[in-house]
């Protein structure tokens, strides 16, 4: 718990942004009002905006000028990827993840959520791109421990359970409870703290939802083809169950998997290219 409260805090600018998620009548200047106090992340969020990722013909000199171009939610989408990019890039050697892996396999969850939303024709979920990316956040403060408990995990997952039941058992508690209790800090919405906790036991909720569904299906279509693997390996399977109440196919999960590395790689160039730290 000493681990979780002293955790890096969001730019407060970011976490009021992201409060604006929800509000499908946001406005240009009450993002460019929030944004205006904090010139790093401004200016981090401009060299995004002007990166090779989004391939725009003229170049963003203004925050209001980015909402245009790519729109709001794209645009906090951009404050959140630089605002967790240098926490998230860190090595976590609990669970076997070099530098910069655990931050792959967080984007590859992220991209990969947002195309099943596009597949799927979802709406309601403008939230997704943000549960996706942060929900391994908990592993870079339970990597300690898990480095010092890891022969005890080891032998529970031997015996036939998850690694993150293993975790629940040794430590008496495991990385996405301890993700959500690191957001609900940043002050995030429920919804957001729900899909985090529960993206690998979607079948567990009380009342099943599609943010956490596909938060989940994302996460094991990542690990599938070897982004962010780590001590993990392939622990974690696919629920039949979310897979029926989405209404996914095969060929649509087999698409989506075959379009990951890509959507990876342009991503992470676009953040280092913009030299976001």
């Amino acid at each position: 718990m000493a681990k979780v409260e002293s955790f890096p805090g969001m730019p407060q600018a970011a976490g009021k942004l992201l409060s604006l998620l929800n509000n499908p009548k946001v406005s240009v200047n009450e993002i460019e009002e929030l944004l205006r106090y904090d010139p790093g992340l401004t200016a981090n969020v401009l060299k995004l905006a002007n990166s090779a990722y989004f391939g725009l013909s003229s170049k963003i000199g203004s925050v209001k000028q980015a909402v245009i171009l790519l729109g709001s939610r794209k645009l906090i989408q951009l404050v959140l990827a630089s605002c967790v990019h240098g926490v998230m890039e860190k090595p976590v050697p609990g669970y076997d993840l070099p530098p910069g892996e655990l931050w792959r396999h967080s984007v590859a969850v992220a991209v990969t959520a947002e195309a099943l939303v596009r597949e799927l024709k979802i709406s309601g979920v403008d939230i997704i791109f943000t549960a996706a990316l942060l929900h391994d956040v908990g592993k870079l403060a339970l990597g300690e421990f898990i480095k010092d408990e890891m022969e005890k995990i080891q032998e529970a997952v031997a015996d036939g359970l998850s690694f993150e039941m293993a975790e629940q058992n040794v430590l008496g508690t495991h990385h996405a409870e301890v993700g959500e209790l690191i957001l609900k800090n940043w002050f995030l919405p429920s919804e957001i703290l729900n899909a985090v906790k529960s993206h690998h036991t979607p079948d567990a909720v009380e009342a099943p939802h599609n943010l956490t569904d596909i938060v989940h299906v994302a996460d094991v279509l990542s690990l599938m083809i070897g982004i962010g693997m780590g001590s993990e390996g392939l622990q974690y399977q696919l629920s039949d169950a979310a897979i029926d109440r989405l209404g996914l196919e095969s060929f649509q999960l087999e698409m989506i998997a075959s379009q990951t590395l890509q959507w990876v790689s342009e991503l992470s160039d676009a953040l280092q290219e913009a030299g976001v730290k």
